[in-house]
């Protein structure tokens, strides 16, 4: 799976969704500008000695992103707090693009407006306008690892 954080400002974030990222074996793609550094020193001072395992791509704006993705528009999943189609209805295949905006302004509603059935949401039912960032990361990639990838994720009793 290919994880794509789309300006992000806040390094924490970032930071979780790489451990993640490395967790799973899935690609971690950051469109810039970013919020932050992400050169060894700063990397070091945040403690991410984990850093140096995540499969990085760092992309100079969207389209080059989209370009280095090569994927077809129907293997791109958009994610944000205004779409009304859950993240479950969605049908994941190996490779996909899981689309994050910017923890602030997310991916824009013109944007929004266009991804038509590829734009999905994590429901919150709550009174809080949205999760964090690595927190929706974590559930859709979980999600999509299931549905493709069931042999990373053994029942519980086959772990040790």
């Amino acid at each position: 799976m290919n994880i794509v954080l789309v300006g992000p400002l806040i390094p924490q974030n970032t930071g979780s969704v790489g451990r993640t990222c490395v967790a799973t074996g899935a690609s971690l793609h950051l469109v810039e500008p970013l919020g932050f550094d992400i050169d060894e020193k700063a990397v070091r001072r945040a403690g991410l000695d984990y850093w140096k395992d995540v499969d990085l791509h760092v992309h100079s704006g969207w389209s080059a992103c989209e370009a280095a993705l090569a994927l077809p528009p129907d293997r791109l999943w958009f994610f944000s707090a205004r779409a009304t189609r859950p993240y479950t209805t969605a049908r994941f295949r190996p490779g996909d693009a899981l689309i994050f905006g910017r923890e602030t302004t997310g991916l824009g509603d013109e944007r929004l407006a266009e991804l038509g059935a590829q734009a999905l949401a994590v429901p919150v039912p709550g009174p809080v306008r949205s999760l964090n960032l690595a927190t929706s990361v974590g559930i859709v990639l979980y999600e999509a690892l299931r549905q493709t990838r069931a042999d990373l994720l053994p029942p519980p009793e086959e772990r040790s």
